[in-house]
Order: C-alpha cells, then structure tokens, then sequence
C-alpha cells in the first residue's frame, strides 16, 4: 500500500469512474491501554490537524482559481491539499480506532498501515464553477455520518478496550464513514472530479486485485445496518438540536414582549 497521486489513468481496471481509495488493513488486536487513552495520545495531531486545515482551505480558495483557468488543480497545489488530507486520513483512522499505529509527524509515511491513491485528473470547469453547490447533498450526508458514529463511539471504544480490537461489523462500518468522508474532502478540495459513493462498499473482486481490507470495502449487514444507524442518529440528532433552538428562540421573543409590556 501506498500513497500515490500522480498522473493517472481517470478510470479504473473496469472502466468504471475511478474513485479515491483508502487502504487499511483488516482489524487486529490492539493494545488496551492506547485505546484507553487514545483521544488523549493523539491531541497533538488534533492540533497540527486543525492548522493544516486551516491551510488548507486558503490553499483551495487558490486552487479554485486556478481550475477554473487551467482545468486542473496546479501540481504544487494538487501536492499540498493531497497530503494534507492523508495526514488527516491517518489522523482520523487513529482515532476511530481502524489502527493501533500513531500517525507520524509527516506527509510522507511509506511504511504506515493507512495509505490513500489519489489521481491528478482534469476537472470539469462548469463542476468547478459550481463546486459549493453541488457538494452540499454530500457534506449533509458525510455530517450526519459522523455526528451518528460519534454519538456510538464511545460504544465502539468500550469495545476496543474489553476486546483489544473492532469487532468485524464495525470496522467495517466506520471505515465506510471514513472513507466516504475521504472521498467527500477530495471532492470538496477540487482533488477530484468523482462524485463522493459507493457508501454501502464495494462488489467483490477476485483474489488477485484485492489490496487491503478497504480495498475493496465489502460490507456485511451488520455493518450495513450501523452505516443507516449512523445515519439516522445523526438525523436525529440534528433535528432534535434544530427543534431546541427554535424552541429557545420562541422562550427568548416572548421573554422579551412580556418584558417590553
């Protein structure tokens, strides 16, 4: 596994539309106590993580500028926003608990367990004129993803600690949640022109091409039913935080015209 981004074929061995891939190997016991402590061990990336975000997003305002030009992302741009988002990817897979491994303090890890391929292709420049617009369906779903698996995770991380390891079942439904939200960042980030999917996973594929336990992403139904778990959760809890902010601001208004009276 490794990372790779350059110039590549814009389709995949099918012919089908090529999209991002995440690389992670199939679950293995973990040590209890970096479990235990994981969110702990791992604020320093959370703050390099927020940064590197931070550049990130000034970086695609330039880059947006740019497609909309050329065509195409700039490669020192292309570069930039690709490994951040790796760095991110490994970041997030440490804490979701996908690898026991603490992500390095670089772009650059050959040797890490979690790798991502992304492809240098041209983009569509009426896709990139419109780009805020038409991720808006994605980011609804990649938010209501996360918000119903964080709302579990401290299930999930019960788990971990009682069984040294994720149970097949949710592994396999947090890396869908992982990698839909990789796939949604390259969108959003112009790094590439495929439409983030294939949420529920992947057809299976013979022997010979399958690379990891993410590639492709097979899910059973169980981890079927957490993905719509995670969903619904997430759904719920927005509308539940919507509900109660109206609510505030009706107790709020007529708090004030009792008061004005």
């Amino acid at each position: 596994m490794a990372t790779d981004w350059g110039p590549r074929p814009t389709t995949d061995s099918a012919g089908g539309e090529w999209l991002p891939v995440l690389d992670i190997p199939a679950p293995a016991p973990q040590r209890r106590w970096t479990v235990l402590l994981r969110w702990l061990l791992l604020l320093p990336q959370f703050v390099v993580v927020s940064l590197l975000s931070i550049a990130a997003f000034f970086v695609t305002i330039v880059g947006w500028f740019a497609a909309l030009f050329l065509g195409r992302l700039p490669d020192s741009i292309f570069s930039f926003l690709a490994s951040v988002l790796v760095y991110q990817t490994r970041v997030s897979a440490s804490a979701a608990l996908l690898v026991d491994r603490y992500p390095p303090f670089a772009f650059s890890a050959p040797g890490h367990p979690v790798q991502i391929e992304l492809r240098a292709t041209p983009l569509n420049r009426l896709a990139v004129l419109f780009r805020l617009i038409l991720m808006i369906p994605a980011a609804i779903v990649a938010n209501l993803l996360q918000a119903g698996w964080f709302t579990l995770s401290w299930i999930f991380w019960l788990i971990g600690i009682i069984l040294g390891r994720l149970p097949e079942p949710v592994f396999a439904a947090t890396a869908a949640v992982a990698r839909f939200r990789l796939r949604f960042a390259a969108y959003a980030t112009l790094l590439t022109p495929a439409y983030p999917k294939r949420l529920f996973g992947d057809e299976p594929a013979p022997t010979d091409a399958v690379h990891s336990a993410t590639r492709p992403l097979l899910l059973g139904t169980g981890a079927k039913v957490l993905v719509v778990l995670f969903l619904l959760i997430g759904l719920a809890g927005h509308v539940t935080s919507s509900t109660a902010d109206y609510d505030g601001d009706d107790w709020d208004r007529a708090r004030s015209a009792t008061s004005s009276a």
